[in-house]
């Protein structure tokens, strides 16, 4: 068994999001997934991207998004689920007034660090 306390997850940060890595390659010996946490301050932005080797699914906890696809957009609202194949075009952008949070797992794992400006305990 692993057991990971909430004090010991480490937050990446650019201006506007927040991602809690709360299960990755730093502190899990998982080889199957990554599950992270993420939080927008209204207006922020995932700029659009894919995973070559990982597939993802998303999960919306609060708030009010737009999920931005190649070629399109789709509202994103609490309670909705997106899973992206491998090579999937995606992104986000926080629409509402108030802060979206989403938690996503990622198979197989990806390190995020090299996506974020900052990295904070």
């Amino acid at each position: 068994m692993e057991f990971i306390e909430a004090k010991s997850i480490v937050a990446l940060k650019n201006p506007g999001v927040a991602s809690r890595q709360l299960l990755n390659p730093d502190n899990s010996e998982s080889e199957r997934v990554t599950i992270t946490e993420v939080h927008l301050e209204p207006g922020a932005c995932q700029p659009r991207h894919s995973h070559d080797g990982s597939e993802q699914i998303w999960y919306v906890l609060a708030g009010r998004g737009r999920l931005l696809a190649k070629g399109k957009e789709k509202k994103f609202l609490a309670g909705d689920v997106a899973r992206f194949a491998q090579g999937d075009v995606h992104g986000l952008e926080n629409c509402g007034e108030t802060e979206f949070v989403y938690l996503f797992v990622t198979a197989p794992p990806i390190h995020f660090g090299y996506a974020y400006q900052e990295r904070k305990l």
